[in-house]
């Protein structure tokens, strides 16, 4: 199990889709994505605002607002399997297991690292890349303006450390939570699948 948690424009997402090839196994990304969606009902944007909603609010207040606005106010409150905050992580958990519990796989998300801390063979990865680097990388690829680029650097960053902290006592750039932290700004993807994969050929002897 090799978890990669990154900064957004940093590259990570590449890279562990790299990796993965690299070794001939499954990655995850996305597809955590479309279990939620499917699990809750949301679209992408949703998922990501309920994940920086406040602690005292639960899941479901916040996706019935969602929802009303798509139903016209038919949705009402004693509709069953309302969840609460907490079970987002739950749900993140047992899909992360599920996976895991079937294959080798590398898995990109935020809360991976957690989930896996105690598993045995497991190796967590963190990928980040300065600022600089980060907003050209999402200006090149998503043809927006700097400020652009900078704004959802910020709202990312900050809804991935509050998540993550909503749930531990962790930081997500804390080092000590990962095997091997690697800085792309002097390095291609590619590069980054060979650095890897040559600290697990030297775990491996």
């Amino acid at each position: 199990m090799i978890t990669i948690n990154r900064e957004v424009g940093s590259g990570g997402r590449t890279v562990g889709r790299k990796l993965a090839e690299r070794l001939n196994v499954k990655y995850y990304d996305k597809a955590l994505v479309q279990r939620l969606t499917e699990k809750y009902g949301l679209t992408l944007d949703e998922i990501e605002r309920l994940k920086a909603e406040d602690e005292e609010k639960t899941w479901w207040r916040v996706f019935s607002r969602f929802y009303r606005s798509f139903a016209g106010g038919l949705l009402t409150e004693d509709i069953d399997d309302k969840p609460k905050t907490g079970s987002f992580m739950e749900t993140e958990r047992e899909i992360y297991e599920g996976l895991a519990a079937q294959e080798s796989c590398v898995v990109a998300g935020r809360s991976a690292f957690l989930i896996f801390r105690e598993w045995p063979n497991h190796l967590n990865v963190f990928i980040q890349a300065s600022l600089a680097h980060r907003i050209e990388r999402i200006r090149e690829h998503k043809h927006v303006t700097t400020q652009h680029a900078l704004d959802v650097i910020e709202e990312l960053d900050a809804g991935r450390e509050t998540y993550i902290k909503k749930y531990s006592d962790k930081s997500r750039y804390d080092t000590r939570n990962y095997h091997l932290v690697l800085s792309m700004d002097d390095l291609t993807e590619d590069d980054a699948v060979n650095v890897i994969m040559a600290y697990l050929e030297g775990v491996m002897r």
